[in-house]
């Protein structure tokens, strides 16, 4: 029987070989939903990863028999060690073929890198912050994957448990279909609620116009999030990066922005059309044709993503979120979509669940990160 090696990254090429993996790995999967390459390859590079700055990494590819099986990524985020007093490796972009020797060989990595730098316990999957993508699918494998989620075959969490790994977080993800007709009542309480608090929705003519707005949102999602035990404050250099990656792929129309009498934004939410077939016909790259198919989600597409909710805690229960989604149902309603995807939500986080009970969701996907504390 052959054995499984594995090694560390180190060339260009073998980060393009560790980049690429998935893309073999998932070739035939009508789910799976490729990532932007040229992103994956900034990821491992410090001058376009802040997060670099504060956490230290390696990669590593797995190989049985000259061919590459499997894949693996750990880090430590330093900042959330000195902030939150939480000592952990990290590990992410765990792919593998179906054999258990490939997956054990990657969580031995993992175990014997967290051993090296005196750490007891690793997690995972996730990235190196709170915005990254983190979670493995536990349920919803026959499911569309969006660009904010990790796809991963079903057998991955069978896997992770047959090495003793626990569940540590678990996020819900939800679809809701959005109603033809608005019920009267809605329309009545959004009245009532922007007249007793004195609220507005801003209205933008062009990108440009969101700009001033895009510091206060990442304020409003500190403070919206601040509460929760795993959260870590988005640094100066994360805002900038985030503006760069993803200002470009926002549309204007799918930002709602809801400020207070003296113009301070109190909530905000930003949806996206569905980009994961475009990214799917793409491969992952935007140049040369790729960009024609993004395009075309953009201007016909009957499904939308949520991405990101802030919501200022004065305001979390006055009714706000009403006035959000009746400008995404206008909205909708405009651009023909009918469906709406929400970005994983931390199970305990029930408020934000809140927010979808009048829409019939269902919990079509689920997602966990699994942890192993080293003796």
């Amino acid at each position: 029987m052959s054995k499984v090696s594995v090694i560390e990254v180190k060339t260009t090429e073998e980060l393009k070989l560790f980049v690429r993996f998935p893309m073999d790995l998932y070739k035939d999967n009508p789910y799976y939903v490729p990532s932007f390459i040229n992103d994956e390859f900034n990821i491992w590079n410090p001058k376009e990863n802040p997060a670099l700055q504060y956490s230290e990494a390696k990669q590593f590819l797995a190989y049985k028999d000259h061919k590459i099986v499997g894949r693996i990524a750990v880090m430590i985020n330093h900042k959330e060690e000195r902030e939150l007093g939480i000592k952990k490796v990290r590990f992410g972009w765990i792919d593998f073929i179906d054999d258990h020797e490939v997956s054990k060989a990657l969580i031995d990595t993992a175990v014997a890198y967290a051993k090296e730098k005196h750490i007891d316990k690793i997690e995972g999957p996730m990235g190196f912050t709170n915005l990254d993508k983190a979670g493995m699918l536990t349920l919803g494998f026959d499911k569309l994957a969006t660009m904010i989620g990790i796809y991963n075959h079903e057998y991955y969490p069978k896997h992770l448990e047959n090495l003793g790994l626990t569940k540590e977080k678990e996020w819900v993800e939800f679809e809701l279909q959005f109603p033809e007709i608005l019920p009267d009542k809605i329309h009545k309480f959004n009245e009532l609620i922007s007249q007793k608090y004195k609220l507005k929705v801003l209205k933008f003519k062009s990108k440009e116009e969101i700009i001033e707005y895009v510091d206060p949102m990442f304020d409003l999602l500190d403070e919206t999030y601040k509460h929760l035990s795993t959260y870590t404050p988005i640094s100066d250099e994360q805002r900038k990066t985030y503006k760069e990656k993803y200002f470009k792929l926002i549309d204007k129309d799918y930002i709602v922005c809801v400020a207070d009498d003296a113009d301070q934004l109190v909530a905000f939410a930003i949806t996206m059309p569905s980009y994961s077939i475009a990214l799917q016909k793409s491969g992952g790259k935007l140049l040369p044709f790729g960009w024609w198919h993004f395009l075309k989600a953009g201007k016909k597409n009957d499904r939308a993503n949520f991405y990101l909710i802030g919501i200022h805690p004065d305001y979390q229960r006055r009714g706000v979120t009403s006035i959000i989604f009746k400008e995404i149902w206008k909205l909708f309603r405009k651009k023909g979509v009918k469906y709406l995807e929400t970005n994983p939500e931390l199970e305990e986080n029930k408020s934000v669940q809140l927010l979808w009970q009048d829409y019939n969701p269902v919990n079509h996907k689920r997602r966990r990160t699994y942890s192993l504390n080293i003796k």
